[in-house]
């Protein structure tokens, strides 16, 4: 059953999904629902409402990663991996951090990283203003983890010289994008189409306002 709501919703997009990346994103998908069980991953309790809640809402994001320049990516407080692990059963060939600071969630993201074999995830646990990475990351993508200017002052020190930010937002973007911090620039809004869902989701693409 899930395999089939699976291919349905993907065929409402233009993305292009091999079977074994079907059956590692159910793989995914049945790892997250024996685990909420006793760890409280997620809200969303039932596996086929997970599929267009978190896969498909995760992929939707998977057209903006194609540039051959974005091959380290960071997904600051990903939870249970979202929308990480889904992106990077899309990209085998890119190098994901999962950045959260509580252990329980590093726990099983190591265990999907393990039985799903996913050699390009990288768990880590950290409060993330205090992750120092070198280099910087060529995109740092964020999913429901803070407001857009609260993600930029905590998230400022990550990038790369030409890296961007890729913050997936609500409703209320042009609100945030309204009081933004004066050390960046909005690039684009994407507006991101999710199948069967009337909620409005974009992806706010920022770049560092260089000297």
């Amino acid at each position: 059953m899930l395999r089939a709501e699976l291919d349905r919703l993907l065929a409402q997009t233009s993305l292009s999904v091999s079977e074994l990346q079907r059956e590692q994103l159910i793989g995914f998908l049945q790892l997250l629902h024996k685990w909420n069980k006793a760890y409280n991953l997620t809200s969303v309790r039932e596996p086929m409402q997970m599929v267009g809640r978190h896969l498909l809402d995760s992929l939707v994001v998977g057209p903006f990663l194609h540039q051959p320049d974005c091959q380290r990516i960071i997904d600051v407080g990903t939870g249970p991996g979202l929308p990480g692990v889904p992106l990077a059963i899309l990209f085998p060939e890119k190098h994901f951090v999962l950045l959260d600071s509580l252990g329980k969630r590093i726990r099983f993201l190591n265990e999907v990283k393990r039985q799903l074999g996913l050699s390009n995830i990288e768990p880590l646990q950290s409060r993330v203003e205090e992750h120092q990475p070198q280099p910087g990351y060529d995109a740092v993508l964020s999913r429901a983890f803070a407001s857009l200017n609260d993600m930029l002052h905590w998230c400022r020190h990550l990038p790369a010289e030409n890296g961007r930010f890729l913050a997936m937002k609500g409703a209320a973007v042009e609100e945030e994008i309204a009081a933004l911090a004066d050390f960046v620039r909005v690039t684009a809004v994407h507006t991101l189409k999710l199948p069967e869902q009337d909620a409005e989701r974009y992806l706010v693409e920022l770049k560092k306002i260089t000297a």
